[in-house]
């Protein structure tokens, strides 16, 4: 099964955001123990960087949060037609139809987010945390 794992819940577990903190942990440990196949969107990657720069106020601190992250994650292209593509869509939220639009041109079955709402008009299973664990645990992943 392969992922896109939203902006959202990477950083839910790097900046520990609670309520959120302990299920998002718990996909980014399916993802490390390649249950599945977690992607991340290059677009995506820059979000996480600028926000926990911002966050953390010292870009030295975010390079090896960074690192960890690729480690853990594939990187999913975002190209031109990724962005004329998201446009078209014209979503409320130009981010998630960038990250829905990667998810399709790259074979992704399933988007983890907290943002479910966001994606009502994907025809891409997304769920969230909680939802994708139990998913998970029903038996329908076939690793990575």
């Amino acid at each position: 099964m392969k992922v896109l794992v939203d902006t959202n819940i990477v950083l839910d577990v790097i900046l520990k955001r609670q309520p959120f903190y302990e299920k998002s942990v718990a996909v980014f440990r399916c993802v490390d123990q390649r249950l599945v196949c977690g992607c991340l969107s290059s677009s995506a990657m820059t979000d996480i960087f600028y926000l926990l720069r911002k966050a953390m106020r010292n870009s030295a601190d975010v390079y090896p949060i960074m690192d960890d992250i690729v480690s853990i994650f594939s990187i999913v292209p975002v190209f031109e037609t990724t962005i004329t593509d998201a446009l078209a869509l014209r979503w409320k939220d130009f981010e998630d139809a960038v990250q829905f639009t990667v998810a399709l041109e790259n074979g992704i079955t399933h988007i983890v987010t907290r943002n479910e709402a966001d994606y009502k008009s994907s025809n891409i299973h997304c769920l969230n945390p909680t939802d994708f664990i139990a998913h998970l645990k029903s038996g329908n992943a076939s690793g990575c």
